[in-house]
């Protein structure tokens, strides 16, 4: 007879699970209990939120489900914040938590309870508004069929987290060996398969992109989900495209190429905005052009009643979902781009002299400044520097994620990575040390002073696990987007933050802190914490009064309806 927890860390080990990131407690002490002997690495950082942005960094960069696990009031609360962002981010991800019930005492709420019980409360109901599905087997057999279902369903159609809450019987009794119904052999319950678009929708789509004269794609997280790089690159050359990207989809292609135009949307680049305004055909792949991607649906941007749209995605329901979509391409992004790839190819000098112009959004004057403290747009450049192939960027919320998309030009796929589904503060620390310690690449994680103060435990994580992420910290001593929507000073509460030490936290946790007030330092601290093998804290002073917002803002924006009414 096997014991239920150890048939659960079995099944991880049969699904090649690498790493649960997760905090002890509650019930999964059964499962945590099992995992020495086992050949999956468990990542204790100082926190649940921490371990779930972890998991779904994880899920996010690999494709496989980043498991989180850890006890059931804190996966319900902390640990909601990785959950959040991959439910938006479509990041595939597994929660192994518990109900932290009593057995006998579960109706009388025991402390902690969190079955629905009167006097409890109810983590199946906070679990249902965040994941896609969600499971609480009651009996041995039923928890294992649960777990694998979980794994399935993280990665079937549109990626995201799910759940399993483990019943207290359920975890510690034996699984028997003879029942019905059967529990099948894991990798063979867990197995999914790609969706493709139909021939018809294919013909129409090449039909389309054959015609066009200016033609556009819009490339979202979707690309990035199915890991459709090749893809993407082959449909751009056989019919020519200009190649933009959502936020999301920001290093599906890289920002050097010829025909790249940049980043879409309210705080992207004009040059990219005015390319899918000028467009009369326009590929959008794996995006939902959500309102901050649209310029807040600008009548003068995207104009279906003039321009073609195709629309390839995984879920019909997103297709076509914000503008109505001329033909619609559903299933995998790698599918639908292959088969567009092998139908056509074209040549339109429009592309390539349209882009080359799109790009000079890139750099400004102020990338040149030598003022201090140190402009913003600078700073993003010198980072930019030390940004390669080999190099992954991750972005936090707030002002530092609109200059780090507007100002980095990526030089290849997957070099850049954002905290842009729900956008919550504080993703880019531990979503950093995550990326560094499940690939071999190096990695700058970028956040303001808000957002690094809020995990910065994550430095002492990436210590403990000997991992050496360079952290940046773009410092204005306040929460610089909101401070900067005042207008006259102090009419927004809330905004100004004590000038924290954060040389002394590094050292504290072990690592390195570096202050940098003059720009042309700043190019050696990046290269050194780059090429050191323990964490460095690089704390930037930026010019406070460098308002994003304004700076972003152009004549486009406000022939579209303008960013600040």
């Amino acid at each position: 007879m096997t014991a239920t927890a150890q048939a659960i860390v079995d099944t991880l080990e049969e699904l090649g699970v690498e790493y649960v990131f997760g905090y002890p407690g509650g019930r999964v002490i059964e499962l945590l209990d099992h995992i020495p002997e086992s050949d999956v690495e468990l990542v204790r950082p100082r926190d649940e939120r921490e371990a779930s942005v972890m998991a779904e960094t994880y899920g996010r960069l690999t494709g496989n489900p980043g498991v989180v696990t850890g006890q059931g009031p804190w996966i319900g609360s902390l640990g909601m914040m990785g959950q959040m962002e991959a439910r938006l981010s479509s990041s595939p991800m597994v929660a192994l938590t518990e109900a932290s019930e009593r057995g006998e005492y579960s109706t009388l709420a025991p402390y902690q309870q969190a079955r629905g019980d009167y006097g409890g409360f109810s983590l199946p109901k906070i679990l249902d508004g965040v994941t896609k599905e969600w499971w609480f087997p009651r009996t041995p057999a039923e928890t294992l069929r649960s777990v694998q279902l979980a794994f399935k369903h993280a990665t079937a159609g549109r990626p995201g987290p799910t759940a399993v809450i483990l019943d207290g019987d359920a975890v510690t009794e034996d699984v028997p060996e003879d029942q019905l119904p059967t529990t099948w052999e894991t990798t063979a319950q867990t197995r999914n398969w790609n969706a493709a678009p139909t021939e018809e929708d294919v013909a129409a789509a090449v039909e389309a992109l054959e015609a066009a004269e200016r033609p556009v794609i819009v490339a979202g997280n979707g690309v990035h989900a199915a890991h459709a790089y090749d893809e993407l690159e082959a449909v751009a050359e056989a019919y020519d495209c200009v190649v933009t990207t959502s936020y999301l989809g920001k290093s599906t292609y890289p920002e050097t190429e010829a025909r790249a135009a940049g980043v879409i949307g309210s705080f992207g680049h004009e040059g990219a905005n005015r390319v899918v305004s000028e467009a009369d055909t326009i590929l959008v792949v794996g995006c939902r052009m959500n309102p901050m991607d649209t310029n807040w649906q600008a009548p003068e941007f995207i104009r279906p009643d003039e321009q073609t749209i195709v629309h390839a995605d995984i879920d019909t329901r997103n297709a076509g979902w914000t503008y109505p979509a001329d033909v619609g391409l559903i299933g995998d992004a790698a599918e639908s781009l292959s088969a567009l790839a092998e139908a056509s190819e074209a040549e339109n000098a429009w592309a390539t002299d349209r882009a080359s112009e799109a790009r000079e959004w890139f750099h400004t004057a102020e990338c040149d400044d030598d003022s201090a403290p140190i402009k913003p747009q600078r700073a993003v450049k010198e980072i930019e520097a030390v940004v390669d192939e080999n190099t992954i960027v991750t972005a936090d919320s707030g002002n530092n994620r609109f200059w780090l998309l507007y100002y980095l030009q990526t030089p290849a796929i997957r070099t850049y990575f954002g905290s842009g589904g729900v956008g919550g503060m504080g993703w880019a620390i531990p979503a950093g040390v995550s990326a560094a310690l499940t690939t071999d690449r190096d990695v700058i994680s970028v956040a303001g002073d808000g957002g690094f103060a809020m995990t910065m435990n994550s430095v002492e994580t990436a210590v403990e696990y000997g991992v050496a992420p360079t952290f940046v910290i773009l410092n204005d001593t306040s929460l610089g987007m909101v401070r900067q929507m005042q207008h006259d000073e102090d009419d927004i509460a809330g905004v100004e933050f004590h000038d924290t030490d954060f040389l002394k936290v590094a050292e504290a946790f072990g690592a390195e802190g570096i202050r940098v007030t003059d720009p042309d330092e700043l190019a050696g601290a990046l290269e050194a914490g780059k090429a050191a093998d323990v964490p460095h804290v690089v704390d930037v002073r930026i010019d406070r009064e460098e308002d994003m917002a304004e700076t972003l803002s152009s004549s486009f924006y406000d022939s579209v309806g303008g960013l600040h009414e």
